[in-house]
């Protein structure tokens, strides 16, 4: 039987996420843009649920395209609030459609959102060498200077917490803790 991080849980699609995704680097701007809306839905929820509603999320913002949902009117707030498949969160759906245009942006400023992120932690994963899942971290220093760049530049709902949540997600740190399976391979 393999040893994963105490988080994950007995169901399916937690086991599937730590397995195939949670840690490993993503370069890919969609990609973290998605991670980017789904860390910042998950707060004050839990994860499991964001993952389960993930493909009506999919769905509903047009696969995370951020020139897309930049574009978005009145009329597309209206569609998402009437969407029972995915968390209707006023607050959280109007700092999703900021964000994608403030990610134009850096994309703009930077050549790609990756080479602007990745810069958080110099271009390269941080392994952690958590023993316990007790251990890790809610922020980090980077995470902090992250939230305070993408704060300067106008992005929502990306506090340190959210932010050291989506460098997690994204592979920017690697905190499968030392006994997991997955430590050494990601």
């Amino acid at each position: 039987m393999k040893k994963r991080c105490g988080w994950v849980g007995t169901t399916g699609l937690m086991i599937k996420y730590h397995d195939t995704e949670w840690g490993v680097p993503v370069h890919n701007d969609r990609k973290l843009f998605e991670f980017l809306v789904l860390d910042a839905f998950q707060a004050g929820l839990n994860w499991e649920l964001v993952l389960k509603k993930r493909s009506s999320f999919r769905k509903a913002f047009h696969r995370f395209t951020p020139k897309r949902i930049a574009k978005y009117t009145k009329r597309d707030v209206a569609r998402l609030l009437s969407d029972a498949s995915i968390i209707r969160n006023r607050l959280k759906i109007a700092a999703t459609i900021n964000n994608a245009r403030q990610f134009v942006q850096v994309q703009k400023e930077f050549g790609s959102f990756d080479t602007y992120i990745w810069q958080f932690v110099g271009g390269k994963p941080r392994k952690n060498r958590f023993k316990k899942e007790s251990e890790l971290p809610a922020k980090t220093r980077e995470a902090e200077a992250m939230s305070q760049d993408l704060i300067k530049r106008g992005f929502k709902f990306v506090g340190p917490t959210i932010c050291y949540a989506f460098m997690q997600a994204a592979g920017l740190v690697n905190d499968h803790t030392m006994d997991c399976f997955r430590c050494r391979q990601v």
